[in-house]
């Protein structure tokens, strides 16, 4: 199906990771006769592969990708690169196309381009490096109580386990003096497409198999030796992830291989839980057990159009 009128529409895929995002992405392209925009922002390094479970070589052929394997680890590329990168290529894509597909588990990375960043006062960076020190010293909980103090409502609603999220917050509550929730959700331009939001699920337990199986899977196609690869840019902040930092400690003889890898495996389901929680908290979204098949989620995408239309 496509859609009546000048309209153009975005079918965003998320979900936890190990979930099976990729293969519907694909199967969707298929059936739209479309490309698909990963928002996937640890996908985006050509030097991380395995350990980011980027598509296979045999996925990416089955249908047109953006954005895997386009930057380096050395370059400084951000959320606010990314949305604008996106916008551009969108807008070339909409010419031929009525919908393209984005999937990814980068909560942020998805609202940045279906909403629009939120805008913050430029910040001196000394205050950054202030908190970088401070949680070094004194660890990410004293960060958190300061946080709860300053801006109740971030600790609430951003994932307060998350060192980045947290000091983020905290140098824009310190450098402009207004709460870092303040500034969020204020009224931005309109996308010229219409969203359609996809999530997929299932049960805890079986989204936590799913990752155990994918780690070991991972470690058979050779992550050590990727990461083993990567030992000298370990400083980098694209490395700082999980899969890869675990592996690191390894190789400097901090952990045995066995602990790493059942540290991989936790760290991935924090994130899981942590990506399902920022999903969930929106209410525009149509979720589907993993299982389902791929006509009945197409029925409800092209019932979400006729509706849109």
């Amino acid at each position: 199906m496509t859609s009546k009128g000048n309209h153009k529409y975005l079918i965003s895929i998320v979900g936890p990771t190990a979930i099976g995002k990729t293969a519907l992405s694909i199967k969707l392209a298929h059936y739209f006769n479309t490309e698909i925009i990963s928002a996937d922002s640890r996908q985006f390094y050509k030097e991380m592969s395995i350990g980011t479970a980027a598509p296979t070589p045999t996925e990416l052929a089955a249908a047109k990708h953006h954005f895997i394997h386009h930057k380096s680890i050395e370059d400084n590329y951000n959320v606010g690169a990314f949305e604008k990168d996106a916008l551009q290529l969108l807008e070339i894509l909409f010419k031929t196309h009525d919908v393209v597909i984005m999937v990814g588990g980068s909560g942020l990375y998805v609202d940045a381009v279906i909403n629009g960043l939120d805008s913050f006062p430029e910040i001196d960076s000394k205050i950054r490096e202030d908190l970088n020190k401070q949680l070094e010293i004194e660890g990410l909980e004293t960060l958190q109580e300061k946080l709860e103090i300053l801006d109740p409502e971030s600790y609430k609603n951003i994932a307060i386990d998350n060192p980045k999220r947290v000091i983020r917050a905290l140098e824009i509550c310190i450098g402009s003096g207004q709460p870092y929730s303040f500034f969020l959700n204020k009224e931005k331009e309109n996308r010229p497409f219409k969203a359609i939001h996809i999530g997929l699920t299932a049960e805890r337990e079986v989204i936590y198999q799913r990752i155990n199986q994918r780690v070991d899977i991972m470690m058979q196609q050779g992550l050590l030796e990727e990461v083993k690869a990567l030992i000298d840019k370990q400083e980098l902040n694209a490395l700082n992830t999980v899969g890869y930092k675990e592996l690191f400690k390894y190789l400097k003889g901090e952990w045995y291989l066995d602990f790493a890898i059942s540290e991989i495996k936790k760290n991935s389901r924090r994130y899981a839980k942590r990506q399902l929680t920022w999903f969930r908290k929106k209410d525009n979204h149509l979720w589907f057990d993993y299982k389902t098949s791929i006509d009945t989620i197409v029925e409800a995408i092209n019932l979400k159009i006729a509706e849109k239309t």
